[in-house]
C-alpha cells in the first residue's frame, strides 16, 4: 500500500478533529481536586457560609419591602442587591456544594451556558447597582434639597433596569462567543462554568475571545468602580465642607456601609478579571473565585445589618411586633 500523501494526511486529521469537537457533549468540574483531604471541611464552611448568606439577604429583602421607614431608593437599591445577590448564589453554590460531597454529575453544555449567563448577568448587574446607590449618595449629601426630585421612583426603576439591561446584553455577547468555540476537552479546572477556564478546553487558539473577555471587563468593571470614585470624591468634598463635626460624622455614617461593599466588591472582580490569564495558579484562581462567589455576598447583609441604625432598628421592630 502506498503512503498517505500530506493532503489526505490533513483530511483525515481535521476530520478527526471534528469528531472530536461533537464528542464533548458535557464538562465535568474538577473543583477543589487539589483539596482532597479538606474536602469535607470545605463542603461544612462552605454550606454555613451559604446558609448565612440565603438568611442575610432574604432578611434584609423581607425588612425593607415591610417596614414603611426604609421605603427610600437608598433601600430600595440595597433590597435589589439583595435579591440578585441570593440568585447569583443560587446559580453557582448549591452545584458546588454537591461536587465537594463526591456526587460530581457532569453538566451539559447548554447547562454550562445557562450557568455562565446568569453568573455574568448577576454579577454585572450588581456592579451597576453599586452604582446606583453610589450615584444615590451622592445626590443625597451633595444635592439634599433636590433629592426626592431628582431620586423619583421613576428613576430608580430607571437604574435598577438599566443595570439588569446591561448585565442581559453582556452576558449574551460573552455567552455566544465562549459557546460558538469548539470543545476538545470535558474537564473544567473550575467548580463552576466561568469564562476563563471553559475557553481553556477550546481546540482552537482563543486569542480573539480572550480580547474580547478583557475589553468587555475593563468596561464593567473600571467605568462603574471610576462613577463610584468620582461620586465618593465629591461627596468627601461636599462632607469637608460641613461646620459641625457631628454633622460631617453623621453624613460620613451614610456611606460607611455603601463603601465597604464596593471596595471588596470591585477588589475581587479586578483581581479576578483583569490580571493577566497566567498570573495565578489554578488554586489561587479558585481561591479568588470563592472570595466574589461565597464571601462578598455574605458582607452586604453583614455589613448592611451591622452596620446600619436604620436597618437594625427595622428589624427590631420587626422582632417587636412578632413577640407583641
Amino acid at each position: 500500500m502506498s503512503p498517505l500523501s500530506t493532503p489526505q494526511r490533513n483530511t483525515i486529521h481535521n476530520v478527526m478533529k471534528k469528531e472530536n469537537h461533537t464528542l464533548v457533549s458535557e464538562f465535568v468540574f474538577q473543583g477543589f481536586s487539589s483539596f482532597h483531604e479538606h474536602q469535607l471541611t470545605l463542603f461544612v464552611v462552605f454550606l454555613a457560609l451559604y446558609i448565612l448568606t440565603l438568611a442575610g439577604n432574604v432578611i434584609i429583602v423581607t425588612i425593607i419591602s415591610l417596614d414603611r421607614h426604609l421605603h427610600t431608593p437608598m433601600y430600595f437599591f440595597l433590597c435589589m442587591l439583595s435579591a440578585s445577590e441570593t440568585v447569583y448564589t443560587l446559580v453557582i453554590i448549591p452545584r458546588m456544594l454537591c461536587n465537594l460531597r463526591g456526587a460530581r454529575q457532569p453538566i451539559s453544555l447548554a447547562g454550562c451556558a445557562t450557568q455562565m449567563f446568569f453568573f455574568i448577568t448577576l454579577a454585572i448587574n450588581n456592579c451597576f447597582l453599586l452604582t446606583a446607590m453610589g450615584y444615590d449618595r451622592y445626590v443625597a449629601i451633595c444635592n439634599p434639597l433636590r433629592y426626592t426630585i431628582i431620586m423619583s421612583k421613576r428613576v430608580c426603576f430607571q437604574l435598577v433596569g438599566g443595570a439588569c439591561s446591561i448585565g442581559l446584553i453582556v452576558a449574551m455577547t460573552q455567552v455566544s462567543a465562549v459557546f460558538r468555540l469548539p470543545f476538545c476537552a470535558s474537564k473544567v479546572a473550575h467548580f463552576f462554568c466561568d469564562i476563563r477556564p471553559v475557553m481553556k478546553l477550546s481546540c482552537i487558539d482563543t486569542t480573539v475571545n480572550e480580547i474580547l473577555t478583557l475589553i468587555i471587563s475593563v468596561l464593567v468593571i473600571l467605568i462603574p468602580m471610576g462613577l463610584v470614585f468620582i461620586s465618593y470624591i465629591l461627596i468627601i468634598s461636599t462632607i469637608l465642607k460641613i461646620a459641625s463635626a457631628e454633622g460631617r460624622k453623621k453624613a460620613f455614617a451614610t456611606c460607611a456601609s455603601h463603601i465597604t461593599v464596593v471596595i471588596v466588591h470591585y477588589g475581587c472582580a479586578s483581581i479576578a478579571y483583569l490580571k493577566p490569564k497566567s498570573e495565578n495558579t489554578r488554586d489561587e484562581d479558585q481561591l479568588i473565585s470563592v472570595t466574589y462567589t461565597v464571601i462578598t455576598p455574605l458582607l452586604n447583609p453583614v455589613i448592611y445589618t451591622l452596620r446600619n441604625k436604620e436597618v437594625k432598628n427595622a428589624l427590631c421592630r420587626a422582632i417587636g411586633q412578632k413577640l407583641s
